[in-house]
């Protein structure tokens, strides 16, 4: 069968997107700047060195920098970022850790960050979500409460020292023995 760019998303990310990676949404020295840091695993269990993550996310006030949004979000904060992964499926995102936002039904939703992946072999992107460790809105986020109990651990970034996540994308359970990451219809 004969695959064009309009029936896969990669391995051509990189072509005429340069311009919109972008690694840091905040500068390092801004107030509640953190970094999250991870590696995209595929069902082997290798690293996936030609994926693309996409984030996007509120400020620490919950607001979007969004022109429909009548609220302004934290000054130099952009709210998107793009970053292609390296030879190791490494990534890493300078930011800052979301505040809470309006959910489905008027429920809120805790601080969560979400990501698109795209990498070889996908006909579309994956969706997905980072929610942080010990939040206590992640027990009523109506989002996260979806999934199941068990999978849950998927979607929770770990700390990892001061201002420091660490956030690994499984693409596919296997005999590696870590488990896939959940991933949303959308």
């Amino acid at each position: 069968m004969h695959m064009t760019g309009s029936q896969t998303v990669g391995p051509f990310l990189h072509i005429g997107l340069a311009d919109l990676y972008c690694d840091k949404l905040v500068s390092e020295e801004a107030a509640g700047a953190i970094v999250i840091a991870g590696q995209v695993i595929d069902g082997e269990g290798n690293p996936v060195p030609d994926g693309t993550l996409e984030i996007w996310q509120a400020d620490s006030s919950g607001v979007y920098p969004d022109p429909q949004d009548g609220r302004v979000a934290a000054p130099g904060f952009r709210g998107f970022g793009r970053v292609a992964t390296d030879q190791e499926g490494r990534f890493a995102f300078t930011t800052i850790k979301p505040g809470a936002v309006p959910g489905p039904h008027g429920h809120t939703q805790a601080p969560h960050i979400m990501v698109s992946v795209f990498m070889r072999g996908l006909i579309k992107r994956l969706a997905t979500r980072i929610y942080f460790p010990g939040e206590a809105a992640n027990e009523t986020d109506p989002i996260l409460q979806l999934v199941p109990a068990a999978r849950r651990a998927t979607l929770i970034a770990r700390a990892d020292g001061t201002h420091r996540y660490q956030w690994d994308v499984v693409i596919q359970a296997g005999a590696h023995g870590r488990a896939e990451t959940v991933f949303f219809d959308v």
